[in-house]
């Protein structure tokens, strides 16, 4: 599961929540743009309660936070690290969910997938990473 789409490969990622990377590391953007911690302070792996959670439910919590905050979500960038598999036919998808989510147009919202020419964990298939940005106003 990325971007809220669910990808047909082999492997998956291994997690407390349903292991949404794009998601999770979008929600840690948000609340550290807010001034407002990470994620697992608000949902940690801890607790049965989030166990094999929808992480697209987990946005929209971490969007309320935000709102209370009198904040709101100008933009969002996303890049997915990934060696396999092959992520350009489902970055629309997962531009759609998010901007859904977030409640902006999908204009706003940015996500490109790279590999890391085979070098380090992620080059080798043994994971994934993701790094967001995101413009509070």
């Amino acid at each position: 599961m990325l971007g809220g789409v669910n990808i047909p490969f082999a492997r998956g990622l291994a997690a407390h929540s349903d292991g949404d990377a794009v998601i999770h590391a979008l929600c840690d953007a948000l609340l550290g743009a807010a001034g407002l911690g990470d994620l697992g302070v608000y949902f940690p792996d801890t607790s049965d309660e989030f166990k094999d959670i929808d992480s697209r439910i987990l946005l929209r919590k971490v969007l309320e936070l935000v709102r209370k905050e009198n904040l709101s979500v100008l933009n969002v960038d996303i890049t997915i690290l990934a060696q396999a598999p092959k992520l350009a036919p489902y970055l629309g998808e997962m531009k759609k969910n998010i901007a859904a989510d977030i409640g902006m147009d999908a204009a706003s919202v940015n996500i490109k997938a790279t590999t890391t020419e085979g070098m380090g964990f992620i080059g080798r298939g043994e994971g994934i990473a993701a790094h967001a940005v995101t413009l509070l106003g």
